[in-house]
């Protein structure tokens, strides 16, 4: 596999189907909370969470149908992040993946319970699910998921980023060592990376790869992690709506942290290249599976180029 976006596109209809098999029906009640999840989830996003958990855990020897259920759970989780980050308590977006956010198109008390649900759902799903796999490594998945999602994870870099909106200077970018630019990275480790680092540390897992495996792939999520959020960062300074599916420009206006604001968009662009660099020796330690992810490398440095 040396296309992403290909492997992405194939891989997508399988995540959908463990999705719908393991979210509950639109139909059943209290079915309105039951249709917003599906709102949120079925909105046309990419599918990159699931997908890293496949291919850790495949580069590891793992089965496919047991990935999936850990790959449609952290999208539950991912779903769950953004429904909350859109809130008018946080960033308040009216748009999401290019149509109204849940919000907007369910009313912020519907949001705010779906967002919950489907972060409950997730938990479920990975403490009964695969039935096959060992009661050991499910709750080792939650484990993993949990530590993602918790303080000193997700919902700790959400705090420390509300924490610092509005610290962005204009010398920040002439001095390496300000306290903004640490900010910056304990932000994006926390926020975005947390979660993209358990998506790989997930995989070897499901795939029994042991303690030494699981830890080499979470290096791997890591650095992929800070990867996509550097290109998030360019994104929203020179993508379009249409291509961003939200509204482009919105941290910026509000004072947030991010790379372009500290470091320029080309200084944004050598961050982005170290990670790779730093992504792609861990790569070569794994047992097969390199090339998938030297392709996924190559394609988040082209996202931000």
């Amino acid at each position: 596999m040396n296309d992403f976006p290909s492997f992405l596109a194939a891989l997508r209809p399988e995540v959908d189907e463990a999705l719908d098999r393991l979210l509950p029906d639109a139909g059943s009640e209290p079915a309105e909370i039951h249709e917003a999840m599906r709102y949120s989830v079925f909105a046309g996003g990419k599918r990159v969470r699931p997908a890293l958990v496949v291919l850790a855990g495949e580069a590891w020897g793992g089965s496919r149908e047991e990935l999936l259920v850990g790959g449609a759970a952290l999208e539950m989780v991912h779903t769950f992040s953004l429904i909350h980050d859109d809130l008018p308590a946080l960033d308040d977006d009216d748009l999401r993946r290019g149509r109204p956010t849940l919000h907007r198109a369910r009313g912020e008390a519907m949001a705010v319970l779906a967002g919950d649900a489907l972060l409950n759902r997730a938990y479920e799903v990975l403490g009964r699910e695969p039935a096959s796999a060992p009661p050991e490594q499910r709750l080792e998945a939650v484990g993993v998921v949990a530590d993602a999602v918790g303080t000193a994870g997700m919902i700790g870099g959400q705090v420390f980023d509300l924490r610092h909106e509005g610290d962005l200077d204009g010398d920040a970018a002439e001095r390496p060592a300000h306290p903004a630019v640490r900010s910056l990275e304990r932000i994006h480790r926390l926020k975005t990376g947390a979660l993209i680092e358990a998506s790989t540390r997930l995989g070897g897992v499901y795939a029994g790869a042991g303690p030494e495996g699981t830890e080499q792939l979470g290096g791997i999520g890591a650095e992929l992690g800070l990867l996509f959020q550097i290109g998030d960062d360019i994104l929203d300074e020179v993508g379009s709506s249409e291509e961003l599916g939200k509204t482009p420009g919105k941290d910026r206006q509000a004072g947030k942290l991010t790379y372009p604001g500290l470091f320029g968009l080309e200084g944004s662009r050598k961050k982005a290249l170290q990670a790779a660099d730093r992504c792609l020796a861990l790569i070569e330690g794994l047992p097969s599976g390199r090339e998938s992810f030297r392709a996924l490398v190559a394609f988040l440095v082209h996202r931000g180029s």
